[in-house]
């Protein structure tokens, strides 16, 4: 029998130190399998927990909450967004977005100048979400202060530099009263109390930021032209006359102001027809005209008087747009509402515009200022504000100076306010663009 010599191979067996090199690195590759399939674990245990904390944060609000808050990740990253340039960027081009880690800055109770007509949340109103909404710009971002844009859209401390030595004068009837009391409130959150004052008249109010020797005031001229109704607001809409040629008496109180804010349309609209003079009050000839060829007129003394008196390097001149009111439930869909009564949500269907703007009052104002020799800024607000149906005073206010009683509350037909609005709330919004600008 012939043997077969020991150390000859076997045909088809690697030798053993292959065997043991293949055998190392397959538990090599196992070990970086294993830490590979460890670290993703780890990583999607760390997802899976940062969602369930965001659950936890957002599940206490509306399911419409929870699916508007996935808006802004979605549109509105910081690399889609140019910084904001008035020349290019539309503030009537976005949407509302709810945040729930907003900061508010100040309240109805914080800021002592808010006045209880606009109150809510000091009168009673039981929700707040209509606090929570910031309105995100398609094509742009709002500046910021300090803070991150989604903590702080208006930084007080840069507008008092801006105003230091400055006169800062508001004009209009009793929704730019309520923007500038906002514009009082959000820069008085910077100040000592004792570095501030405040006088208030029937016509002329201001607040003092004393060691910026600054005052932000408040001129009240609800027509801007001169009218009968101007001191006695209890006439009424059916005794109105307005000097639709006249402006003098008001203006003489607007010179000598670095900043005039100018709004005006409500009181325009308080019927289709307006009775309007050209000689003296008291004269029994009076005219009724249609509201907007009136308002034209109106506005064009205004805008003569701005051409006449302004000097563009000194002064900068805004001219407040449309501030919507919300009386016909119907507009967006609450067959059988009561007007703004009981809305706590924004208007969320994009680019929505119901019956309190009225367009054609819209084009007229467009229409004049884009005729004007000085620059004036239009600040388009009406689009945003038309949302808003959610953020009125409602029946949370007073009437004659008095809070609405349990028993006025209950019948909102008749004692819903849908024109004003709560502060804080939707005027801030408006100063947030008017920072943007200053």
């Amino acid at each position: 029998m012939v043997q077969v010599p020991a150390m000859k191979r076997v045909k088809g067996r690697a030798p053993l130190s292959v065997v043991v090199a293949i055998i190392g690195g397959l538990a090599l590759a196992g070990i970086i399998f294993t830490e590979d399939l460890r670290s993703l674990t780890e990583i999607m245990d760390k997802k899976k927990e940062k969602q369930e904390e965001e659950e936890k944060r957002t599940s206490s609000l509306p399911a419409r909450a929870r699916m508007m808050l996935t808006r802004p990740v979605q549109e509105a990253t910081p690399a889609a967004k140019e910084a904001f340039d008035p020349r290019r960027c539309s503030t009537t081009e976005g949407y509302w977005a709810y945040n729930w880690t907003k900061r508010l800055p100040y309240t109805d109770q914080t800021c002592p100048f808010v006045d209880r007509q606009i109150s809510c949340q000091r009168n009673g109103r039981p929700d707040s979400d209509y606090l929570y909404w910031d309105w995100h710009l398609d094509g742009c971002t709002l500046p910021s202060g300090p803070l991150s844009i989604r903590e702080r859209r208006f930084d007080p401390a840069a507008v008092l530099e801006k105003l230091r030595g400055k006169r800062m004068l508001f004009v209009g009837d009793s929704l730019q009263m309520g923007q500038w009391l906002s514009f009082v409130c959000l820069v008085n959150s910077a100040l000592h109390y004792s570095a501030r004052t405040m006088e208030r008249t029937t016509t002329l109010s201001v607040f003092t930021a004393t060691e910026y020797n600054a005052t932000i005031e408040f001129y009240w001229a609800p027509f801007l032209v001169e009218a009968n109704s101007d001191r006695n607001i209890r006439l009424g809409a059916g005794g109105r006359v307005l000097h639709v040629d006249a402006v003098e008496l008001h203006a003489k109180h607007w010179e000598g102001a670095d900043i005039l804010v100018f709004d005006s349309y409500v009181w325009w609209m308080s019927g289709s027809r307006i009775k309007a003079v050209w000689g003296a009050f008291g004269d029994d000839g009076y005219e009724e005209l249609d509201a907007w060829v009136a308002f034209r007129l109106g506005l064009k003394t205004w805008a003569n008087w701005v051409d006449a008196n302004i000097d563009p390097n000194a002064t900068r001149v805004f001219f407040m747009s449309i501030s919507t009111t919300h009386m016909r439930s119907e507009d967006w869909g609450r067959d059988g509402g009561i007007r703004c009564y009981n809305e706590t949500w924004p208007i969320t269907r994009r680019g929505y515009w119901g019956s309190g703007a009225d367009r054609r009052m819209m084009e007229v104002m467009s229409d004049v200022v884009g005729r004007m020799r000085v620059p004036v800024t239009l600040l388009n607000v009406t689009q945003l504000t038309e949302h808003r149906a959610d953020a009125h005073v409602s029946v949370y206010t007073e009437t004659g100076g008095e809070l609405l009683t349990a028993a006025q509350r209950a019948d909102p037909r008749a004692h819903a306010d849908c024109i004003h609005w709560c502060l804080p709330g939707v005027p801030d919004t408006w100063n947030q663009i008017l920072y943007a600008h200053l």
